[in-house]
């Protein structure tokens, strides 16, 4: 079966400003997830869903889902605060403002793509056709029952924004499989020094480690290892108002328990995203220069 691509769409956008994952960027209305969507569906994914907060349906679809869904199987479902919870849960967690994490957010999907293997991208990053190529071709060999998951990794010189600090998964990687990632919520420009605030303190980085960008490729048999992690975060967490559920640390655990193995493979392309309302100008003129050369038809969809 061909895979199912799931595109985690229901952040809040604190630092960018706004609604990023609906923000046009292309020369007829396009968002930068027209451009993501385009490239999975040249890369044998089958079907696309995303995952929203109601309260940006109505823009949701007349900016960006309806386009799409008219030209390819699309479709969505929402996450919040109160999704995955007990009404125990909920009464105890009512000061808490954000739905709980990627992981909560995949498991919100999982009905809706627990049938086939799946791919899971971020809304407001661009990760080039390359990656998707990459990982369409290794989910379409694997069956639904295999646990050997994988993913798309970058390095973390061409993942930098000049105009502020990123979040990146530092990863340690052996015989082309993943061994560990390391969270790093907080990594910036100091001059043209590349530093991670972490553990209370600085931690200078080479530019060449490489990282995750939230391109993950699982098989229905990582489930199970979603649902206890998301268990263990609700009985360890759940009265912490920013504490987040978060999918790399959960693909870790995968590994470091011995249920699977996540195969390591690198892309090369330059990322760029839409992290600050500066990033806007730049992923336009990117996208601008891709249609130039041909990488992408001027108009992405003929309806």
């Amino acid at each position: 079966m061909k895979p199912t691509l799931l595109v985690l769409a229901a952040g809040m956008g604190s630092r960018y400003g706004g609604v990023k994952q609906i923000d046009s960027v292309g020369q007829h209305g396009e968002c930068l997830l027209d451009y993501s969507a385009f490239d999975a569906a040249k890369s044998g994914f089958s079907r696309i869903v995303f995952i929203i907060r109601k309260d940006i349906e109505k823009d949701f679809r007349e900016r960006l889902f309806d386009r799409i869904a008219r030209n390819l199987d699309a479709s969505y479902v929402f996450q919040s605060r109160e999704s995955l919870l007990t009404a125990e849960e909920i009464a105890r967690t009512t000061e808490r403002t954000k739905p709980w994490g990627t992981i909560h957010a995949v498991l919100c999907a999982k009905e809706k793509i627990c049938d086939a293997p799946f791919a899971v991208i971020n809304s407001d990053d661009y990760y080039g056709r390359n990656a998707f190529e990459q990982l369409g071709a290794y989910l379409s060999s694997v069956s639904n029952d295999s646990t050997e998951h994988a993913m798309v990794g970058y390095v973390l010189g061409n993942t930098m924004s000049r105009n502020g600090t990123v979040s990146r998964g530092v990863c340690t990687v052996k015989d082309g499989y993943l061994d560990s990632i390391v969270e790093n919520t907080k990594i910036g420009y100091e001059g043209d020094d590349i530093i991670s605030e972490i553990g209370g303190g600085k931690v200078k980085l080479s530019g060449k480690e490489p990282v995750s960008m939230n391109l993950f490729g699982f098989t229905p048999s990582a489930f199970p290892v979603f649902d206890e992690y998301w268990s263990n975060f609700k009985a360890e967490k759940l009265g912490e108002l920013k504490a987040e559920a978060l999918l790399p640390v959960a693909a870790s655990q995968i590994v470091q328990t011995g249920h699977g193995t996540i195969k390591f493979l690198q892309s090369a392309e330059k990322w760029f995203g839409m992290t600050y309302p500066e990033d806007r100008e730049l992923v336009k003129n990117e996208i601008a220069k891709k249609i130039a050369s041909g990488y992408y038809p001027e108009k992405l969809w003929e309806k």
